[in-house]
């Protein structure tokens, strides 16, 4: 190892950069380099191009050249571990980290403080003596701001980060009307919490008191987006902090929030709401120099991280439909808490988005309100990892930690940030290093477990005193002007909440409002009203045409080939299978102008290559997407496999679907039950958004379902964890068993005036079972059928009349024919929610004369949809029940036994004496 291995790539290319100036005129750089050059040839043979020294060529540097080294090094240490030396924290004392920044730590002393270096070169700043250079490293790097970046693997990043950094030695170069703005705004932040503190004593509401610069910093982030020509903000964060976020950065009115703290009811009936800091909003803000800015702060649950995931989603949808030329003008922010992003897995799915095709949105602002503590959990109990915001370096994005009492500091270092993000399209995160004013919520006692540092906060100035203060000792405001700030903003409140006190009730304004005007909200008896999905033969034709022609100046594998091919068959055979269902759906409403979007793990194929979307060339893997060629004029089609991840995905299209009623957006599983990873965004979105949020959402869900012996984890979607998710109006779940069914079922879903999730159980076997095929006719003339009945049954046959739902059928369908049995009808519930029972009656009332009415599932008895029926259909208490017995696993391991116990289910069907699987 020789005496430069130290050096990074901006040393090496300060050394050519240098050499070259002596090639071209020797007397132009400094003696002793000069004296450098000329002992050593760098062009020779003698000197290796990687910096190691030759043997046989003299290594005795002069001394003032070698000490240029040390200087360098010092550089480096400055850029690789300032941050570990910084005034960023307002309350505690920094950790030690060892080694320090010593100048003796790297070979230097003293006596070189008065010395010149020529290595200031490389920060801009010239040939300066040793403690200048130090002094304007200190300055940049271990100030009210830390930067991590030297990780970054991009030279022209890292170029332009340090250039960045060189301006004004990384300090805020604010006017004193600047200065104004932001103390105003610190102000509104303060004097927000200390009124809502006096006038809703022990209320919660999550304050921000610690990291009120939040507010300044948010509010010049959107006057500069501006200048950027952004367009629209979509923010998610958690509690902490929103209250004010919403009043002071969104708009939104403090009557409104007054009111909410009043307790008062809502104006709708059918409307539950949420507690005041997981509500949403969207306004449009004009900026001071003019430009409208639509802001969203997405509404969340209190899982702290999940809105991240939905942001992006929602950023996305806006970037494809609005803006695709220039995807920027969409800006996401989203704000963290510290034990948040350190400790919850979706962060690091979210971040792993970030620069893939199917989900990137050109760089998130990720900002951490970092508080120190979660709930009672010191940082030390809550992390591994140095920074709480370390999942950052995952995509190498630049992380500043930042001082949150040094307002102008914060509000520098958030335009570093923006400037960042719309220069390289990439996240940038700020760790704004504050404390939390009270415990977790404002009746908590945190002197309980953090007594020492909770001491030192009740003694600690808020933000905006000590930055008043400043602005006073610089002659920019007097004491006047800040109590008259202060006044002025809390008379503003007084008149609010006299204002809030004279309604009834909360109004409540449901977000997005733009993107959903021409849709309405409906209840139950309108979501089972039939919907018009018919389509021409002819227009079918075109579109079954066009996805069974490859291009010919290409080479496709010959198996993709005839199976592409094959559709064409298909449609002229008069026999739809799965695969057709799907994209006649889709081609149809691309040419209605909808567009669609499918994501999740495999479905450019499909997990059971059924759908092939995507076609590759053989000898180039050329993307081929035949649905995109339909006509001129025709919706976008967007499929992407995704990454290994069902939470963050979800979330992400839960997120899209909100933003574009007008898309169908669809996730699909790999297999069924995988989506229990995504549980979070089931229970506190799909299933209870509209409820709670005033949301509606059309996402649909494909969930592969079916025992075919693989085992536990690839046999059921867990149907009834859905089942008991239903209530009411707030979703659709549908098991079909025909292609017909499926194509019509799609197909509603976008030709609806409203919006509702769709839950899919979708087969496996099925999707080429000779048995499951539809008709053109029943493609083009037919509708979502909830219920089907038996065609072949003869009423006065029927002795044994069976319901069940999905795969099942086709399993007792080919029993019966085997045992020739003429007297059982089989009747297929293709739409388990909401369960059309007066279809189930009218079939109960149509088959009178059958003594026996089961009830079939081929899951276990305390899964599948038995206990749905018992819940929502009086009659089903009298049914027999046929299923496998209750076991805490979905499905045996071995396939012998699997299909042993399914058969015991067929058995017992048919005769009610071989009850052995009970």
């Amino acid at each position: 190892m020789d005496k430069y291995s130290f050096l990074n790539a901006a040393h090496t290319a300060y050394f050519a950069d240098l050499y070259e100036q002596y090639l071209e005129n020797p007397d132009s750089v400094e003696p002793s380099w000069r004296a450098f050059f000329q002992g050593y040839d760098f062009g020779s043979e003698n000197y290796g191009m990687d910096g190691e020294i030759i043997e046989g060529v003299s290594t005795q540097i002069p001394e003032h050249v070698h000490k240029e080294f040390q200087v360098l090094k010092l550089i480096d240490g400055y850029r690789t571990r300032g941050h570990l030396f910084t005034k960023t924290n307002p309350v505690r004392a920094r950790r030690r980290y060892a080694p320090t920044l010593e100048i003796e730590n790297f070979g230097l002393s003293q006596n070189d403080l008065d010395t010149v270096f020529n290595a200031g070169e490389i920060l801009g700043i010239g040939a300066q003596k040793l403690n200048v250079i130090i002094d304007h490293l200190e300055k940049i790097y271990c100030d009210s701001i830390g930067v991590e970046y030297m990780y970054i693997r991009k030279p022209e990043e890292i170029k332009w980060i340090q250039s960045k950094l060189n301006i004004n030695d990384n300090q805020p170069n604010f006017t004193a009307e600047e200065k104004k703005h932001i103390l105003k705004k610190l102000n509104e932040a303060v004097s927000f919490e200390t009124f809502l503190h006096t006038k809703y004593v022990g209320q919660k509401r999550f304050s921000l008191e610690g990291g009120e610069t939040l507010i300044p910093a948010l509010d010049t982030l959107i006057e500069k987006a501006s200048k950027y020509d952004v367009k629209e903000f979509v923010m998610g964060m958690a509690h902490r902090g929103r209250l004010s976020t919403l009043t002071n950065i969104f708009g939104k009115s403090a009557k409104d929030i007054f009111s909410e703290f009043d307790g008062k009811d809502y104006e709708q009936e059918v409307f539950d709401g949420d507690v005041k800091y997981h509500l949403g909003w969207t306004s449009d803000r004009i900026t001071d120099s003019g430009k409208k800015i639509n802001l969203n702060i997405a509404p969340n649950p209190s899982h702290l991280e999940t809105v991240g995931a939905v942001v992006e989603g929602i950023v996305r949808a806006k970037q494809d439909d609005k803006y695709p030329e220039n995807p920027s003008q969409v800006l996401p922010i989203v704000v963290h808490g510290d034990a948040a992003i350190a400790g919850q897995g979706l962060v690091y799915e979210v971040v792993q988005m970030a620069q893939l095709d199917g989900y990137k949105t050109n760089g998130t602002i990720h900002i951490v309100v970092n508080n120190q503590i979660g709930f009672t959990t010191n940082y030390l109990d809550a992390r591994s990892s140095t920074y709480c915001t370390d999942v950052g370096k995952v995509t190498l994005s630049p992380v500043l930690h930042v001082n949150a009492d040094d307002a102008e500091a914060v509000v520098h270092a958030m335009l570093f940030a923006l400037d960042f993000r719309m220069t390289f399209k990439r996240d940038v995160f700020i760790d704004l290093l504050g404390y939390r004013k009270y415990g977790h919520n404002e009746g908590d006692e945190p002197r309980f477990t953090q007594p020492l540092l909770y001491k030192a906060i009740a003694k600690h100035q808020n933000p905006r005193d000590i930055y008043a203060a400043r602005l006073m000792s610089e002659g920019v405001v007097d004491q006047a002007y800040v109590k008259q700030l202060e006044e002025n903003y809390k008379s503003k409140l007084e008149e609010n909440l006299e204002d809030s006190r004279k309604e009834d009730k909360t109004v409540i304004t449901a977000f997005m409002q733009n993107e959903w005007e021409n849709y309405t909200s409906v209840q139950e008896d309108e979501m089972m009203k039939r919907i018009d999905t018919t389509y021409s033969k002819e227009g079918l034709s075109k579109i079954a045409d066009v996805i069974s022609t490859l291009p010919k100046d290409k080479k496709f594998i010959r198996k993709i080939s005839r199976l592409v091919e094959s559709r064409r068959t298909m449609f002229d055979e008069d026999k739809l299978d799965w695969a057709m269902a799907e994209h006649l759906a889709y081609g149809t409403l691309l040419e209605e102008g909808h567009d669609v979007r499918i994501s999740g793990q495999d479905v450019e194929r499909g997990t059971f290559s059924h759908r092939h979307a995507v076609v590759k060339v053989e000898d180039s893997e050329e993307e081929v997407v035949l649905l995109n060629t339909i006509s001129d004029n025709q919706g976008k089609f967007f499929i992407y496999n995704s990454l290994l991840s069902e939470y963050g995905v979800v979330g992400f299209d839960y997120g899209y679907a909100m933003a574009s009623p007008k898309t169908l957006t669809i996730w699909e599983a790999q297999f069924g039950d995988f989506s229990n990873g995504a549980q979070i965004m089931l229970d506190q979105y799909i299933s209870a958004a509209e409820d709670k949020w005033k949301l509606q959402n059309g996402l649909v869900m494909l969930l592969p379902h079916g025992y075919e012996g693989q085992g536990a984890e690839h046999s059921s979607a867990r149907m009834e964890r859905y089942l008991q998710l239903c209530a009411k109006d707030n979703m659709y779940v549908a098991d079909c068993t025909t292609p017909a069914n499926m194509y019509h079922l799609l197909r509603r879903q976008m030709k609806a005036n409203f919006r509702k999730p769709l839950i899919v159980f979708t087969p496996k076997s099925l999707l080429r079972h000779p048995r499951v095929i539809s008709t053109v006719d029943e493609f083009a003339n037919g509708s979502f059928q909830m219920l089907i009945d038996d065609k072949q049954a003869e009423v006065s046959k029927i002795k044994t009349l069976v319901f069940m739902t999905g795969k099942f059928y086709y399993d007792l369908l080919e029993e019966r024919e085997k045992l020739e049995r003429d007297d059982v009808a089989l009747v297929r519930i293709e739409q388990l929610f909401p369960l059309p029972i007066d279809e189930i009656r009218n079939i109960l009332s149509k088959y009178k004369g059958a003594d026996d009415v089961v009830w079939a599932q081929e899951e276990p008895r305390n899964m599948g949809a038995y206990s749905h029926m018992l819940m929502h259909l009086d009659e089903a208490k009298t049914f027999r029940a046929a299923s496998r017995r209750a076991y805490s696993a979905p499905a045996a391991g071995s396939a012998v036994r699997s299909k042993k116990r399914h058969q015991e289910v067929i058995d017992y069907v048919f005769d009610k004496t071989k009850n052995n699987q009970r």
